[in-house]
């Protein structure tokens, strides 16, 4: 199975400058918990965002330059089709970003699993829209913004029609 998951603004905003727009704490334990032991596919520019590789987790970097080096362990390719086809088969695989790899992957993907962030910042990078012809929400669980949390947020789990 092919998940998109992703943090994305009421106004589909993602990040701006290559970072974050926000810090939401349940957000980032809930991607760990559904990423963690799988193969995790990102255009390169997501993947220069982190400190370092997130552990217990293959990468697989979609870059267009030829040349790039990748820490040991990580997988560069230069298309979304050859780090889907680089994954196994009978293994879920989830992309994680940038904007430019969710609009490519938004085809191809099973299942989204989304963190609508209810506010509309400004930002540079955006989350392709959800067509309700094609995707059915099963899931949705409210968060309120509290000490930790600077936004109410919401759980979203949409499945292909």
């Amino acid at each position: 199975m092919i998940t998109i998951i992703a943090a994305a603004a009421a106004n589909n905003a993602l990040g701006k400058d290559n970072d974050l727009i926000w810090h939401l704490p349940d957000d980032f334990k809930r991607f760990k918990q559904i990423t963690t032991g799988h193969f995790i596919v990102m255009g390169r520019k997501t993947f220069e965002s982190f400190p370092k590789p997130l552990p217990n987790r293959t990468h697989v970097i979609i870059t267009r330059q030829e040349d790039y080096t990748a820490p040991e362990g990580c997988i560069v390719v230069n298309s979304l089709k050859k780090a889907i086809d680089t994954c196994p088969k009978d293994e879920d695989i989830f992309i994680i970003g940038g904007g430019e790899i969710y609009q490519q992957s938004m085809s191809i993907a099973d299942k989204i699993e989304l963190t609508r962030v209810l506010t509309t910042p400004e930002a540079d990078t955006f989350f392709p829209e959800i067509n309700p012809e094609e995707w059915e929400l099963v899931f949705e669980e409210f968060h309120p913004k509290d000490e930790k949390h600077a936004f109410d947020y919401t759980f979203l789990t949409y499945i292909r029609l």
